[in-house]
């Protein structure tokens, strides 16, 4: 078994060690930010890490009003622009907190009047030492190149963060996903059965949307990083302004599609998906989404909107790592990239 799926199965125990761990620090360091008044939320990351600002932004706007923004690392870092963020959170997300240019944007935002925060694996790390706080996922040494566990880590921490942050009247049963990431991972013998099918596939589209537009972004990359597979990723909403003319007879597009505000957009898109001749994949819990597939994901359990991203992306990444196998490759082994990438 590669390393990739050992580390997709540890993530239910990731989840919930990170939970107790990590619980009481994001309320209390909320409370003070409550106290302060802060007025913006700047988030900065690279990689899969900035597939979960994307989350992030979502959840913690819908969650506390407060507006987010994510960051141009390369206005700190090439153009050396001096921003005005007093009142404002800049949280820096990184798996092994060594990225060069989010630590320097880091820097360069307390310079400029702002409350840092990292969101990392590593306690030790240049991020840790450099922020005003550290959250930390607890998710023990990650060894695959493609980051899976401390993926969903980080959208754990989002999820605390958002729910000490929110009103009282939006608290969000974040204890329930152990349980719900655990039954995702029940998903591996369908998707093991559906992968052959795609052996040869070289190019796809992922969609997704709201706090599910992130994992578009992050199945994609896995696939692309895993299989070398051209993956392009979208909103249902962005795929209908063009994109959605290259799709012909076979095409393969996946979509996210759980219960909540955006179900009846992505029903709509699969309506239309389907009389092109496109093939359709679904990860939903939904019958009337799952039925009009040309193959469907049946996530087990049913959740709201608000807890799905952990439990819906689970069976993608098995998917990339079970696909990988398929197509001869190693996931844990991509060419020609390192686990640490550094970049100014």
């Amino acid at each position: 078994m590669s390393l990739m799926l050992a580390e997709i199965g540890q993530q239910p125990v990731v989840i919930e060690r990170t939970i107790k761990r990590e619980g009481r620090r994001i309320g209390r360091f909320a409370a003070s930010l409550k106290e302060r008044r802060i007025r913006l939320i700047v988030l900065v990351a690279r990689g899969s890490s900035d597939n979960a600002a994307l989350f992030g932004r979502y959840l913690l706007e819908i969650s506390t009003g407060i507006p987010v923004s994510l960051a141009a690392p390369a206005v700190h870092t090439l153009y050396h622009a001096k921003l005005d963020l007093r009142d404002a959170l800049v949280i820096g997300i990184s798996q092994s907190g060594e990225g060069t240019d989010i630590n320097l944007v880091l820097e360069n935002a307390k310079r400029c009047g702002a409350t840092t925060l990292a969101i990392t694996n590593e306690a030790a790390s240049t991020m840790a030492k450099l922020a005003d706080e550290t959250f930390l996922i607890h998710a023990g040494r990650e060894r695959s190149v493609a980051a899976t566990k401390t993926y969903t880590g980080q959208l754990l921490i989002f999820h605390l963060l958002a729910r000490a942050l929110g009103e009282s009247g939006q608290k969000v049963e974040v204890e329930r996903l152990p349980e719900l990431a655990a039954a995702s991972l029940g998903l591996r013998p369908r998707v093991e059965e559906m992968v052959e099918r795609y052996a040869f596939m070289d190019h796809c589209v992922v969609v997704g949307r709201g706090l599910n537009y992130a994992n578009a972004y992050e199945f994609a990359i896995k696939l692309m990083e895993t299989c070398y597979v051209v993956a392009e990723r979208f909103s249902s909403a962005d795929f209908l302004h063009g994109p959605i003319a290259m799709v012909e007879p076979n095409f393969p597009t996946f979509l996210f599609a759980p219960p909540g505000r955006t179900l009846d957009g992505m029903r709509e898109l699969l309506g239309k998906l389907t009389a092109l001749g496109a093939e359709t994949v679904v990860i939903s819990s939904e019958p009337s989404v799952l039925k009009a597939a040309t193959r469907a994901l049946e996530i087990p359990r049913r959740m709201s909107e608000m807890l799905s991203p952990i439990p819906y992306i689970i069976p993608a990444q098995l998917f990339a790592a079970l696909l990988a196998e398929a197509k001869g490759l190693s996931p844990d082994r991509p060419r020609s990239l390192a686990k640490v990438t550094k970049t100014v």
